[in-house]
């Protein structure tokens, strides 16, 4: 790594040095489709309120399938409604300009 690399990562935050998630959790959206609060659903699948809310509200690194299959029993969803994969604007970026040099 040269020296101006190390200097820019330096000058970033943790915050901007984190990786974004390309993938949406809508739980808030079936939860509202099923009608269901957060305090209803955490008791139904035995989880925390803190833990399903940072699953609520696009917090979480990671989810445990177990979990998964507990909250679609729940909400009587396929995990294809909870989980959404929405391309990186920097990696759609990246990709049209390298299609560009090939034509």
């Amino acid at each position: 790594m040269h020296a101006e690399e190390k200097q820019q990562l330096s000058s970033l935050s943790n915050r901007e040095r984190e990786i974004t998630m390309a993938i949406i959790i809508n739980l808030d959206v079936m939860m509202a489709m099923r009608k269901k609060g957060l305090t209803e659903l955490a008791g139904e699948i035995d989880i925390t309120l803190a833990n399903l809310s940072i699953l609520k509200n696009n917090k979480a690194k990671a989810i445990r399938l177990s979990t998964l299959n507990e909250i679609c029993k729940a909400l009587n969803c396929q995990p294809g409604d909870l989980l959404q994969y929405v391309e990186d604007e920097e990696t759609s970026a990246e990709e049209d300009s390298s299609d560009m040099k090939e034509t």
